[in-house]
Parts: structure tokens; C-alpha cells; sequence
């Protein structure tokens, strides 16, 4: 998996802005409930008033305030109040104070002069505490109606009707410190929540009683921070977007990246790694193990980096919300990963299956795609339909396993979060009962719990999908680690001039990779320009094989190959290619044009070139006939031609070329007798100064070459002339009379 991690160092700035970015989210994310609690706590129930310091004060209110404080509190509330009256400002100032401050015209009134968050911060502490103090006393209560009875004994009747808050500010401090002793005490006791929601009460108190519009406070208040809330959801979902473009072109890019280089590997592989890597399973490697990991990647990047941070802020926010429920994050925490790790172990081993599957069904679908005409002419259509019912239906259960498994995820994990929800708020409501949480930090709280949850379920989904990314990784890497049984030397050598078109073996011996036994044995001979070197031998001699080891498809076990008098090991394989012609025994063409068929190992042939190849080749008349000629579309694997039309055209793309080295192996099987003599002739006359080897099975096809090897198991039993192996060679003798009448064999 590394090594395919690997190939995202080109998007390494796109991976950095995708984490910015997602940082930005979770940010915005963990945000939000903080700003709905404010919209409970402080918007509903304190009517947007956010301090305890009030903006704007009465003169007499002040006055009961500063009693409760000491001389230095005094100074600093009066160095952060400017004092406000008709005389003390101009006109027009007045009217605007008026205006929002109808109590002027009844009283002097002082206004917060001061934006200094320090100074702001020292004025709360000591605010708060004197409104509570002063709120308490000017309230109507049974407790202050015994105060005051109590205080009113002895004083004169005059002053019997005065209110509570009046007769403490007009006793000696001696007197009254007791007093507001025993009531800083009841407050000392009281939760910090009810304290703070009780000072910032008397305020808004206050400002309702100077007149001023605390209807608009509030809903300035509730807009001011909803539009706070819809700027952070739209800068959110701006990054969302961002994220989800950045990722899907990163992963596209490695899927790019990842696809050349399986593609770059494969087209390298000799047939030894083609024999252990099915075609199919090859295809299902480049395509859809590709794919698989694309799609994970695109979920990891957007996930692995967002879940951590959405997690760990979550946590850090819901214990600064209230720590007395951390409680339930842990219970929430561990029952989110112990339903997926229950989940993870029984699908598990499933999706290693899966792609195993998948590479079964691709291969038993190639196969009778690729066979459908002889499955059609032996009627076997119900057989192959229940061999690919059989595959389909083993990939269909463990699909539906490893779906009916997964399904049981989301709804267990509603239950989980709906009963943490339910938790959260049975403890969260004792909490307010009992005064030490608000009704907003609840909603915070149940919000952060949520997003936690979330992270941990997304971490969980990548945790499941990784292991079948893990797989098709594993087996992409297992294509690229691949060691390359042929490759180039480190120092390869040129071609000799002088030894220019022989092709020479010496005590050539091949074994497959696995086997016991050799393929070939002991092979020597040499074939020399202008000459025609044939191989014939019975079905399963070695002679596909034997010319199977010039262009390098496989590597001799023992013995030299010699190309231009150089070991063909010793050479680059572009060299060693570039010499040949190959005409393979299937004739395989590529979807595209006859031109661009024929030119294939030759772009830059001329038309002069092309009309020559196919001349000598024997296609010239039927690829005449056709209506767009050399224009006319070949379709994918050449469906649209005939079996000796296609070989025609392969071999027409082999002179095409112009090597100095021809090819064929058993390349005239399809053609009729007629066309056969024809294209020999063709060949001799055109391209008699090139070496030419031909295997074939057809006695009449080699009789005129200058030397034939007979093989038999892997050996050479005979080599020669036709005339001279009739005589000498005995397993000749038997393929030349199973083929032709002894008066065929004399005229010839």
C-alpha cells in the first residue's frame, strides 16, 4: 500500500491545501454549537445581554452600586462611566442620548466610556457582584420585607417608608457591611450559572427601566450571531466543495499514474510472467483494483485528516462545555468501536475473497466470449452458462454477506447515538435543575458528542474499506514488484556489421519456468542471409518455441543465441527487435485501419511502401475490393476479416518493415495452396537478400528452402535440403508421405 501511496508525491501541494482546507471545515464545524448555545443562553433566555457591565447606567442606580463597593472598585468604576446630563453635553448629544435613553429626562444617567478588554474584565467582576447585591435588596420579597422591618425598629416614622436598599445606603458601613456580608454569602453558594444569569438579569432590568428597546437588543443579538453562523456553514461548505475537487484529482492522478505504470510493467513482461499472470486477472488488476483504491483514496483524504481534528476539537470543546458529562463521550466512544470491530471481524476476510471472485468471474467471461463459436458449434451453451452462474453466484453470496453484514451498521448506530443523545440530556436536565449547566451548553454538548461519534464512524468506514484497498493494492504491487525474467544488460554491446542477418545456435537448451523436463535440447545451427531456414517436426516438437527464443519472448536455459554475431542476452531488446520481423501463428491485428495495420512497425513508411508490403503479401486484391481500400476500418482483433485475410495483413506488416531477419511462425496455415505458391515466390524474389526462417506443417511450403531442421521432442533429428532428409531422415520421410504421394514427392 506504500508503494502506491508513493505516487501522490506529484499532488504533494494539493495535498497540503486539502489539509488547510480541512482544517478550515472542522474549525467552522466545531464553531457552530457554541454559537447556537449563545443563541439559547444569551439570546433567549438573557435577552442578548452579553456582560455584566451595563452600557448605560441612572445616576441612582450607580450611587446604590458604589455603596457595595470599596474605594478602589469606586475609582475604577467612575474612571470607566461618563456622566451624562443636559447641562454637561451639547443640544444635539442630548437628543440623541434622549433618544435612547428616555429616563434623561427624569434623571442623570452615566455612560461606559471604556472598549479596553482589561479594564471591560476587571468592571465585570466587580459589577456583577454589586447587581446581585443591589438587585437582591430591591426586590419584593419575604426575606427583604423581614429586612427591612427589622432595619426600620428604632428609626424615625419618616423614614419607615423608604425601601430597603435606601435605609442600608443611609446606615454607617459598619452597619451595613454585616448585612451585605450574610447576602455575598447566600450568593457564594449558589452555581456559577445561576449567579451570572442573575447579575446579567438585573442589567437588562436596568435598561428596560431606563427605556431602552431591549426588544431590539435581543433580535440584534440573534441576528448578529445567526449571520455569524451562516458565514461559517457557507465558508464549510465552500471548503467541502474545495475538498471534494482537490481529492477527486488527486486520486484520479495516482489512478493515472498507478494504471502507466501496471500498463509500462506488463507490456515489459516476457511470456514466462505472462504464464503466471492471467490476461484476465491482469485487466482486473489495471482496471478494477485501480478503481477500488481511487475511490478509497478519495474518502481517506477527505476523512483521515478531517475526522482526527474534528475528533480531538470535539472532545476539547465538550469538556470546556461541561465536564461533569464526559462521562458519556467515553460510552459513546467505545460502543461506536466495538460495533464496528464486531463488524470488521465477520466481514473481513469476505472482501479479501471478493476481488479473487471478481478475477474468476473476468476470467470465465473472456473465456467464453472468446470461445463462443466453437461452445455454439458443440451446443455446450447450457454447460458454459452453469460455469458462469457457478462463478457469478459465488461473487453474488459473498456480496450479499458482506452487504447484509454492513446493513446491520447504520441502524445499530442510530441506536447509539439516540441513546447517547438520551443520556446527554437525562444528565444534562439535572444539571439545569440544579443550576450548574444552561440549556445551551446542553445543546453544545449534544452537538460536540455528535461530531465526535461522527469522526469515530468515519475513521471506522475507512478502517473497513482500507482492507479490500489493501487487497488490490497488494496486488497491484505484486504486478509491479514483478521481477522481469528478460531484461537489458547493464552494458549492451552493437551489432556486427560483418555477421549482419545470421542468426546463429549454439547447444541451445530451454526448459519452461517449473518444469522438469526441456523443451528443447542440444539446437545448433546457423541461418544466413538470402537463405530460407524451415522447421518442421510433428505437434508439440518445440518449433513455436525454438523461434519464440530469437526475439527474446523467452530465455534460453542453456547454450547462445546469436543475432549479427552478438548474444542476443548481450543486446537491448529495441536492438534485437528492431532486426525482426515476427509473423506470429494467430494473426493478430489492432482496431484501426489496414493502413495503420501494415505500417504499425513503421510509421513513417511511405504509401509506396505499404502498396509494395500488401503486393507481396497477397492482400493487394482483396484489400482493393473493398470499397475504402486501404481506409477500410479493421475492427478490435480483426472480427471483420477472414482467418488467411488477417495473416496476409500480419505478414504484410512484417515486410512492411523491412527487417533484416523474417519470421514465420507456421504463418501460412491459413492460406490456400494457390496463395501460398504465390506469396513463397513473392518472397523469394523481393526479399531474397533478407534471412528468412519459416515454421510450418506443410510439406509443400518448405520444400525449397536452402535448409531444414526436423525436430522431434525438442531435438533436431535431421537437417538438410528436402532431398537429401527423404534420404537420411526417417521422420521426415514419415510427415513428407503422410502429406504427398511418392510421385508428388518426385515431381517436387
Amino acid at each position: 500500500m506504500l508503494k502506491i501511496i508513493r505516487l501522490l508525491k506529484a499532488s504533494i501541494g494539493s495535498l497540503i491545501i486539502v489539509i488547510a482546507l480541512l482544517a478550515l471545515q472542522a474549525y467552522c464545524d466545531l464553531a457552530l454549537p457554541s454559537y447556537t448555545s449563545d443563541i439559547v443562553d444569551i439570546g433567549i433566555q438573557q435577552g442578548g445581554v452579553t456582560s455584566a457591565v451595563p452600557d448605560v447606567i441612572r445616576e441612582s442606580q450607580l450611587k446604590y452600586l458604589m455603596y457595595m463597593l470599596d474605594n478602589k472598585e469606586q475609582e475604577t468604576v467612575q474612571n470607566s462611566y461618563k456622566y451624562i446630563s443636559k447641562e454637561e453635553v451639547s443640544p444635539s448629544e442630548y437628543e440623541e442620548y434622549l433618544k435612547e435613553c428616555p429616563i434623561l429626562a427624569e434623571e442623570n444617567i452615566y455612560v461606559l466610556n471604556t472598549k479596553d478588554k482589561e479594564t471591560i474584565g476587571e468592571l465585570e467582576a466587580i459589577m456583577a457582584r454589586a447587581f446581585l447585591i443591589v438587585s437582591s435588596l430591591q426586590t419584593e420579597s419575604e426575606q427583604m420585607a423581614e429586612l427591612k422591618q427589622k432595619l426600620s425598629e428604632g428609626l424615625p416614622a419618616e423614614m419607615a417608608s423608604l425601601k430597603v436598599i435606601d435605609i442600608i445606603t443611609m446606615l454607617p458601613k459598619e452597619q451595613a457591611e454585616p448585612i451585605i456580608a450574610s447576602i455575598e454569602d447566600t450568593f457564594s453558594q449558589m452555581p456559577e450559572t445561576i449567579v451570572k444569569q442573575a447579575s446579567l438579569k438585573a442589567v437588562k432590568t436596568e435598561y428596560e427601566l431606563i427605556g431602552m428597546d431591549t426588544a431590539s437588543i435581543q433580535s440584534d443579538y440573534i441576528v448578529r450571531t445567526g449571520l455569524k453562523m451562516l458565514g461559517l456553514a457557507l465558508i464549510a461548505m465552500i471548503s467541502t466543495i474545495l475538498v471534494g475537487y482537490l481529492s477527486a484529482r488527486i486520486a484520479a492522478g495516482l489512478g493515472k499514474d498507478a494504471r502507466s505504470q501496471v500498463f509500462k510493467k506488463v507490456v515489459g513482461f516476457s511470456n514466462t510472467e505472462f504464464d503466471r499472470f492471467s490476461t484476465a486477472s491482469l485487466i482486473t488488476r489495471s482496471t478494477n483494483d485501480i478503481q477500488q483504491i481511487q475511490t478509497t483514496l478519495v474518502f481517506m483524504i477527505r476523512i483521515v485528516f478531517y475526522a482526527p481534528i474534528l475528533a480531538i476539537g470535539g472532545i476539547i470543546k465538550a469538556l470546556n462545555t461541561n465536564i461533569s458529562m464526559s462521562w458519556v463521550i467515553g460510552v459513546a466512544v467505545f460502543g461506536i468501536l466495538g460495533l464496528v470491530g464486531t463488524l470488521f471481524t465477520i466481514a473481513m476476510p469476505k472482501f479479501k475473497l471478493m476481488q479473487k471472485l471478481v478475477d474468476r468471474l473476468n476470467l470465465v467471461t473472456r473465456e467464453i466470449l472468446t470461445g463462443l463459436s466453437v461452445i455454439r458449434a458443440f451446443s455446450k451453451e447450457k454447460q458454459e452458462e452453469k460455469r458462469f452462474d457457478v462463478a457469478n453466484t459465488e461473487l453474488t453470496r459473498t456480496n450479499l454477506f458482506v452487504n447484509r453484514v454492513m446493513t446491520f451498521m447504520m441502524p445499530l448506530m442510530m441506536f447509539i447515538m439516540n441513546g447517547i443523545t438520551v443520556l446527554i440530556i437525562w444528565s444534562g436536565a439535572n444539571g439545569i435543575d440544579q443550576g450548574s449547566m444552561q440549556v445551551g451548553d446542553m445543546m453544545a454538548f449534544i452537538q460536540y458528542t455528535m461530531q465526535i461519534i461522527m469522526s469515530f464512524l468515519m475513521l471506522s468506514i475507512i478502517s473497513i474499506m482500507l482492507p479490500r484497498a489493501s487487497v488490490s493494492a497488494n496486488r497491484i504491487v505484486e504486478v509491479l514488484d514483478t521481477d522481469l525474467s528478460i531484461h537489458d544488460p547493464d552494458n549492451t554491446q552493437s551489432l556486427l556489421p560483418a555477421k549482419k542477418g545470421y542468426v546463429e545456435f549454439e547447444n541451445v537448451s530451454f526448459r519452461y519456468p517449473k518444469a522438469e523436463d526441456d523443451v528443447l535440447s542440444n539446437i545448433s545451427f546457423t541461418a544466413k542471409p538470402g537463405e530460407t531456414t524451415a522447421i518442421i517436426g510433428s505437434t508439440g516438437s518445440g518449433k513455436s518455441t525454438l523461434v519464440h527464443l530469437i526475439p527474446r519472448f523467452y530465455d534460453v536455459t542453456e547454450g547462445s543465441i546469436k543475432v549479427d554475431g552478438v548474444d542476443i542476452r548481450n543486446v537491448s531488446q529495441n536492438d534485437l527487435r528492431d532486426k525482426l520481423g515476427f509473423v506470429p501463428q494467430k494473426g493478430v491485428l489492432f482496431s484501426g485501419t489496414i493502413d495503420s495495420n501494415i505500417r504499425y512497425g513503421k510509421q513513417d513508411a511511405t504509401t509506396e511502401e505499404i502498396l509494395k508490403a500488401a503486393r507481396i503479401a497477397q492482400a493487394e486484391d482483396f484489400i482493393n475490393e473493398k470499397e475504402e481500400k486501404y481506409d477500410t476500418a479493421i475492427s478490435q482483433g480483426g472480427t471483420n476479416v477472414s482467418g488467411g485475410q488477417k495473416q496476409r495483413l500480419s505478414i504484410a506488416r512484417a515486410i512492411a518493415k523491412d527487417p533484416e531477419i523474417y519470421i514465420f511462425d507456421d504463418s501460412f496455415s491459413a492460406l490456400d495452396y494457390k496463395t501460398d505458391i504465390k506469396l513463397r515466390k513473392a518472397l523469394k524474389d523481393e526479399i531474397g537478400d533478407s534471412t528468412v526462417i519459416i515454421v510450418a506443417q506443410r510439406i509443400n511450403t518448405i520444400i525449397h528452402a536452402e535448409q531444414i531442421l526436423v525436430l522431434d521432442e525438442g531435438k533436431i533429428v535431421g537437417m538438410g535440403t528436402h532431398e537429401e532428409l527423404l534420404k537420411n531422415c526417417e521422420v521426415y520421410k514419415q510427415i513428407a508421405l503422410s502429406q504427398l504421394s511418392k510421385e508428388e514427392l518426385a515431381y517436387e
